[in-house]
């Protein structure tokens, strides 16, 4: 089974541009992290802070506490999966907005490459570098791919987690988002 893992998770990496030489460490890794160990609905937005793509501290605690939050992982800034997840964030963002969806994106890439990113795509979100790849990752319980967050979504509401999508999504991200909010408004 840990062969099959680990073939997967090299498909993983190849769509997000990892440098071949990794294939030796996927395949002789132990664990890969276990959806029970990551955050479930239900459980408060945990107490971390991570730098945003400008160097500036933000909470997660307190970006959450009120309202709709968003914190959505993606393995590799610039990368063609994360690419679509960001753009679909961003082609939805009014509608987002009038749900009342704040969005932060979170990878273990540095302040400068977020930036880059951000900027070369013009999203309209934050996005925080989790470059000692353990405040944000570690206490959402992403599993981190040789040094990269696993994809995956939460949203949170009054600082609760009311969604958790441990798989994440890449071209409807948004659609996701903006359906879980249609059915919990009925």
């Amino acid at each position: 089974m840990s062969f099959v893992v680990g073939i997967n998770a090299l498909a993983v990496l190849e769509e997000e541009g990892a440098p071949a030489s990794h294939a030796d460490e996927v395949l002789h890794a132990e664990s890969f992290g276990d959806a029970s160990e990551k955050l479930a609905v239900g459980a408060s937005i945990p107490d971390v802070t991570c730098n945003d793509q400008d160097g500036k501290a933000v909470s997660l605690a307190k970006e959450g506490a009120k309202g709709y939050l968003l914190v959505y992982f993606y393995p590799k800034a610039k990368t063609g999966g994360c690419t679509k997840q960001g753009c679909s964030l961003r082609d939805n963002w009014s509608e987002l907005q009038k749900a009342g969806v704040n969005v932060l994106g979170v990878s273990t890439d540095d302040e400068k490459l977020q930036k880059e990113f951000k900027e070369e795509q013009k999203f309209p979100f934050r996005l925080l570098a989790d470059k000692e790849k353990k405040a944000v990752t570690e206490a959402f319980g992403v599993k981190n791919m040789i040094g990269m967050a696993g994809r995956s979504a939460f949203l949170f509401k009054d600082g609760k987690c009311v969604y958790a999508d441990h798989k994440g999504h890449t071209g409807d991200q948004a659609q996701v988002i903006l359906a879980f909010l249609a059915g919990a408004k009925k």
